[in-house]
């Protein structure tokens, strides 16, 4: 007989993104179950690179330390160009990371097996492991529009084949799920099964990747380099140890069979990427010590048509956009694909927020992958093309490439993510704060405890645990100033506030909808935070002032940093994936209630 179960979510695929969104939910204490097709997880290779912003999320999960402890930090990267004496020769640097906003100036490097044992690990901690070998072989969507409106229903049917020993039968599960998420990579069999097309267009640029540990004289071997040379294209990563990542520019004798007119992967070996790079960066020279791993690939530029099946099955990360990975984009918008996906789905699955809050997963994520795509055509348009010399006025300048570098190094970074206004984005009051982007992320920011006088960034208070945070900047607290707190206190425990309405409590493992954290204004010194009424001070803890530390060095100024003025109380509500959702004025009160009451649903 066939085995029957029941699951909240279901995620097919446990690479990045799969992972990520398993841990979200597990951590939400939503029902998850996450399978995969491999025996087991990636050995070797993949992806390697962790943007500022992907560093941001992590922490926001507990997960950065491990990284920022053991992974590769790139500060610079460093640029080469032909030389006139033949070979190659440097042109300049700059910083890596050049967005100004960005907590962690770097970029981390560190194999992507290690990333998800991170994700694999904090999971386990929650009872949750990847199921796996597992191959789905079926998947259904009830046609019933009162069943798909149901947020406690169970429309999507999957048969999955437990994959045993060579020459036995697999073994059959049919499993019936409120959600399922295909995070199953480049050749997506939920997308396929779906129906949804790729949309884009494949390259002629043929590229060999290579980790391996180097013996060279090349001087910037553990910075990033970008090397024009006419011998084609590179990119060197450093990575963690002494380990280091080619991107190396192919030509098509090298890697063709002219037979098929196809690719070879035979054709290309350590030895063959070594040999190319020892060419492209002449006079330098380069041997290996030990060879990790190495690939080939051509770059698609590609975004699903559409990321979701009746808001009920979902694709994320290289299931739905495909790009050239020297942005270092990949793993990072796979990640971050299921971040903005998960606190959703667990605040639908809990029933406190209407399903049609679903709808904005592929509103926010297919304009960012389609902008993905944009970015990645101009990039790697330029990193592969030929370089300027006086043979070739038409080629790529160094000029031209670092002003590229840096014009795209927001967007690159993670940083300068913008989400469109939508139901969960309202920036009717954006001149309350104008520093403070509705639809980017919060910017990171010291501030000093009022309890204690410790100093903390704010980003550490916005954790990934499901629930907004209310930043309150209460002003300075002047006995007028006090006042009006009171009068919004009073109102915020009426009936009527969003406040009480959608103030869903904690229950078990799952979280309560509201965090409240005020932020005063002037000296640490004068400062009572037991004078601000007990709605607002929940915990001793959450009290923060805007005034430096002891030492002098850290906090100060995120009044006049952000453009908020004192002598008014102004809320900003951060969503659960830490991005700003809106901003008001507390004499606006309605336009919070108006706010949440457009996806929450009342207690």
């Amino acid at each position: 007989m066939v085995k029957e179960s029941r699951v909240d979510v279901l995620i097919i695929g446990a690479g990045p993104s799969g992972l990520m969104c398993a841990n979200a939910l597990a951590g939400a204490g939503v029902d998850v179950r996450i399978i995969d097709n491999r025996p087991i997880g990636v050995p070797a290779g993949q992806a390697d690179g962790i943007q500022p912003r992907t560093i941001e999320v992590l922490q926001s999960y507990g997960l950065a330390e491990p990284l920022l402890r053991e992974g590769g930090q790139m500060y610079l990267c460093a640029f080469y160009n032909p030389s006139s004496n033949g070979g190659i020769e440097r042109t300049g640097r700059a910083p890596d990371v050049t967005a100004p906003t960005a907590r962690y100036p770097f970029k981390i490097t560190i194999g992507q097996s290690r990333i998800e044992a991170l994700f694999m690990d904090s999971m386990k901690s929650r009872g949750v492991t990847v199921d796996r070998p597992i191959v789905p072989s079926s998947l259904e969507i009830s046609e019933d529009p009162e069943e798909l409106l149901d947020p406690s229903s169970y429309p999507v049917k999957v048969v999955l084949d437990h994959i045993s020993p060579s020459g036995t039968v697999p073994e059959q599960e049919i499993v019936h799920a409120k959600f399922v998420v295909g995070a199953d990579g480049a050749h997506s069999w939920v997308r396929k099964t779906l129906g949804i097309s790729m949309d884009g267009e494949q390259t002629r640029y043929i590229w060999g990747v290579i980790d391996f540990t180097p013996d060279t004289d090349f001087p910037d071997i553990r910075n990033r380099t970008a090397i024009h040379s006419e011998n084609g294209s590179c990119m060197t990563i450093p990575r963690e140890g002494d380990k280091v990542r080619f991107y190396l520019q192919m030509s098509e004798k090298d890697v063709m069979d002219p037979k098929t007119g196809k690719l070879d992967s035979l054709k290309v070996t350590p030895e063959k990427l070594i040999e190319v790079a020892g060419k492209t960066l002449y006079p330098y020279k380069v041997d290996k010590k030990e060879v990790e791993w190495c690939s080939i690939y051509i770059i698609g530029q590609r975004v699903a048509s559409s990321f979701s099946a009746k808001e009920r099955v979902f694709i994320a990360g290289d299931a739905c956009h495909t790009h050239s990975p020297k942005a270092g984009q990949g793993m990072n918008a796979s990640m971050n694909d299921t971040h903005n996906l998960a606190w959703k789905l667990a605040q639908v699955v809990r029933g406190r927020a209407d399903i049609s809050l679903l709808k904005t997963y592929e509103l926010e994520r297919k304009k960012y992958a389609q902008d993905l795509i944009d970015f990645d055509r101009q990039w790697s348009g330029l990193f592969s093309g030929k370089a300027r010399t006086s043979g070739n006025e038409d080629g790529v300048s160094h000029e031209q490439f670092l002003r590229a570098f840096k014009s795209f190094g927001g967007f690159s970074s993670g940083i300068s993510v913008h989400y469109v206004p939508s139901a969960i984005v309202d920036t009717t009051h954006q001149a309350c704060a104008p520093s403070i982007t509705i639809g980017q992320r919060m910017l990171p920011q010291m501030f000093v405890r009022a309890a204690d006088a410790r100093p903390i960034e704010i980003q550490d208070m916005l954790l990934s645990d499901t629930r907004f945070k209310l930043l309150l900047f209460v002003g300075l607290l002047t006995p007028e100033q006090l006042a009006k707190v009171g009068r919004l206190a009073e109102e915020l425990q009426l009936p009527t506030s969003f406040l009480q309405r959608y103030g869903y409590p904690a229950q078990g493992k799952t979280q309560s909808m509201f965090d409240i954290i005020p932020i005063a204004a002037g000296n640490k010194d004068d400062v009572n935070f037991l004078d601000l009424p007990p709605i607002f001070r929940t915990h001793w803890s959450k009290v923060l002032m805007d005034d430096v530390d002891v030492t002098g060095r850290l906090g100060g100024g995120a009044y006049n940093r952000f453009g908020i003025d004192e002598k008014e109380i102004t809320m900003i509500a951060v969503r659960p994936d830490g991005y700003v959702g809106m901003i008001a004025p507390s004499t606006a009160l309605e336009s919070m209630d108006k706010y949440f009451g457009s996806f929450l649903i009342p207690l």
